[in-house]
């Protein structure tokens, strides 16, 4: 559509997060419903080389793209915004950018000059923001700056975008600067000083933001948009107002109340046209209005912080709008669960999903959860670790092995039914060296994932070292666990299912990340669905007693 790849760069203000990647996720939807083809990509200013290494805690989840990348989870919301796949070029850090200038010095590339941030650093972040846009698979390419303004971490990256406009020429790139205009109760007013703060100093850079989205509490009157314009040195119609909203999922409906869409194309000298959301909207309409509700127990050791399992919570979003079910989350702490206390947390769910997860915290509580819903025909989902889970169940309590595990949990264990894989045994660096991105996966006919996948051959995203150890298989599938999903080329066990409960399926890889507003991961619709069956079973059951 276009000749020449537009860029347009989201800057975050002098206030911590603000949701600059639902707004960058928002205005792509609505430029990608144009007709546009559009790309998000996240710059992360922290130096670990990328999140696969951090605790949840430090960053919530990481997210793990089709081509093996472990990267921010805003690439999460990216992808289930857009569905459109991201990749190793969507996701860039400060600690990439040193790595990649480091090596080229070692090489010689340098020529003996003295390596400098400016303009070695800037050159390596300009080269990277440009990646995608140079593919020639884009028309607009949204790069969200992550940190603030004023940040001493961030200063490369605003030099970079300060070059980059100059680089690129007029109406090539467009900056959208996101400030917090804050409701003072006591004064009964709205404040318009911090967001001229912010503004200011990132003027200090060199760098004049273009449009203003404002978030706030309260709808900004005319007013003050005609102060914030005249302040900060923008037209009154690039004042945006991004007000609290009760889901994700409305902000791009509110950014086209606001043309921030037409405000963008304008600088960016492209055309406009009325965006097409229809089936975004349907998806809103039922995601608002469900007709009944389930309750599902997700079971993990990071449910303090909601952000560490960000991409399941979408997954039962999307799942619940398409059976017109709200889904209720129970978030439950594995390390809290007992013999004593399970049926007290767990007896009263539809569903039960056990969560991803690394280390021996909170295990044997996953294994109780596990124990309970297979003896009470709870429907079950484990993913990941969860599976793993549910194959030492199983071997312990079924086959009679007490003391199976993971030789994660437990090096020396006499049954490793889950053990580290052959090519794994060596590695010694802990970072991107897991089995990371899209594998095959050959499906069993008549299982219960081949009839939800409607499919043979599967290809879903993976993030671990373990598996499951195939010695057991014979003896697993014997008593009643089967596997039912494998690797074409390696044999690994995929998904294992329980044939004798309703619906018990455990699976080694990471559906949620596939998961979009647009494609609903098949298999979390499938869980729902079973979990308001089992709710109408047990209701059913309940009357009958009655």
């Amino acid at each position: 559509m276009t000749q020449t790849t537009k860029y347009i760069f989201v800057t975050g203000g002098v206030t911590s997060s603000l949701g600059k990647g639902i707004i960058a996720a928002s205005l792509a939807k609505l430029l990608q419903a144009q007709g546009y083809r559009v790309t998000i990509q996240k710059l992360d200013p922290y130096i670990n080389v990328d999140p696969g290494t951090l605790n949840p805690y430090e960053h919530g989840e990481c997210y793990v793209t089709e081509d093996g990348a472990e990267t921010d989870l805003d690439l999460g919301h990216y992808e289930r915004f857009l569905n459109v796949p991201t990749s190793q070029a969507n996701n860039v850090t400060t600690g990439k950018i040193y790595q990649s200038v480091i090596q080229k010095e070692r090489r010689g590339e340098f020529l003996g000059k003295t390596v400098q941030v400016v303009p070695h650093i800037t050159n390596e972040i300009k080269r990277r923001v440009q990646i995608l846009g140079k593919s020639g698979d884009y028309d607009i390419v949204i790069t969200e700056i992550g940190g603030t303004v004023g940040d001493i971490e961030s200063l490369p990256y605003i030099e970079a975008v300060r070059q980059l406009r100059w680089d690129l020429g007029e109406n090539n790139a467009t900056v959208i600067h996101l400030t917090l205009v804050p409701f003072l109760s006591a004064a009964g007013e709205l404040k318009t000083k911090p967001t001229q703060h912010s503004v200011k100093t990132l003027m200090e850079s060199g760098v004049q933001a273009d449009i203003l989205v404002c978030r706030t509490e309260h709808n900004l009157p005319k007013d003050l948009r005609r102060k914030l314009a005249l302040f900060c040195n923008v037209r009154e119609e690039a004042v945006i107002q991004s007000i609290d909203a009760s889901t994700i999922y409305d902000v791009p409906n509110l950014m086209l109340e606001e043309g921030l869409d037409k405000v963008v194309l304008k600088q960016l000298n492209l055309e406009s046209s009325t965006p097409d959301i229809t089936k975004w909207n349907n998806f809103v309409h039922r995601h608002k209005n469900p007709k009944t509700d389930v309750t599902i127990g997700l079971i993990g050791k990071y449910v303090e912080l909601q952000d560490s399992y960000k991409s399941i919570l979408e997954a039962f979003i999307h799942a619940g709008a398409e059976n017109e079910v709200k889904v209720n989350i129970e978030s439950i702490h594995s390390e809290y669960l007992n013999d004593d206390n399970i049926k007290l947390k767990l007896g009263h769910l539809d569903g039960v999903l056990v969560a991803p997860g690394f280390g021996e915290r909170g295990i044997e509580g996953k294994i109780t959860a596990v124990k309970f819903v297979r003896e009470n025909n709870i429907p079950f989902l484990g993913i990941c670790l969860g599976m793993q889970m549910a194959v030492i169940e199983f071997a312990r309590h079924v086959l009679g092995l007490a003391d199976a595990n993971s030789t994660e949990m437990e090096a020396t264990t006499a049954n490793p039914v889950i053990d580290l894989m052959e090519e794994q045994k060596t590695v010694i660096d802990k970072g991107g060296t897991m089995r990371l991105g899209a594998w095959s996966c050959e499906l069993k006919k008549g299982s219960i994932v081949h009839d939800i996948y409607k499919s043979d051959i599967i290809k879903e995203r993976h993030r671990h070292r373990y598996e499951f150890n195939s010695t057991y298989r014979e003896e697993l599938e014997a008593a009643g666990m089967c596997a039912t999903g494998l690797n074409p080329d390696t044999d690994l066990v995929e998904i294992i299912e329980i044939t004798e409960h309703p619906w018990f399926v455990g699976v080694q890889y990471h559906p949620e990340y596939k998961s979009t507003v647009a494609n609903p991961h098949p298999l979390f619709v499938a869980f729902v669905k079973a979990a308001l069956n089992h709710k109408k079973d047990q209701k059913g059951v309940s009357m009958a007693q009655n």
